[in-house]
């Protein structure tokens, strides 16, 4: 990402919520802090099971299919006086070494609400993602460098609620 001050002749501002097509599905990485807050304030609030997260050794991935809230649509729908959405997504990190966790009930219909992404850089671009969950349940995800992809793989569908996710 650039700033829009950016002396490059080829710099380009910073995506916005505005400039997103709402009736896309998003497909975001984030490679460094910025872009993983950015990814973290979409995914707030997703619920998903435990037995909606997968970590593949092999392949070094762990992956989550989250019930994503659509805040990108968020202010859309309300002046619209419209339904409230989410959207099936995949969370993906990559170039993981070691998963851990922390307060979260292991049985596969646990119920889990996202609420953050966070980074701590290790030593030479290593460090642990960590995802915070309502309740005080934390997953470590410890990878060689910061890689996490959000995709939405469904259509978005009216939020069962029917509700904004609400933080005191």
């Amino acid at each position: 990402m650039t700033d829009a001050t950016d002396p490059r002749p080829d710099a380009r501002p910073d995506a916005r919520f505005a400039d997103a097509d709402p009736d896309q599905p998003l497909a975001l990485r984030a490679a460094d802090t910025d872009d993983l807050a950015v990814l973290s304030a979409l995914a707030q609030d997703a619920v998903l099971t435990v037995g909606d997260i997968v970590w593949d050794r092999k392949s070094r991935h762990f992956a989550l299919l989250l019930n994503r809230f659509r805040w990108e649509d968020a202010d859309a729908a309300r002046a619209e006086r419209r339904p409230f959405e989410r959207v099936r997504s995949l969370l993906v990190s990559s170039d993981v070494t070691r998963v851990r966790h922390d307060g979260i009930d292991r049985d596969k219909a646990t119920v889990l609400s996202l609420l953050d992404l966070a980074w701590q850089p290790g030593e030479d671009g290593t460090g642990t993602l960590l995802l915070r969950f309502a309740g005080d349940g934390t997953i470590a995800i410890e990878a060689e460098a910061l890689g996490v992809d959000l995709r939405d793989v469904t259509r978005p569908h009216r939020a069962v609620s029917g509700d904004m996710p609400v933080h005191e």
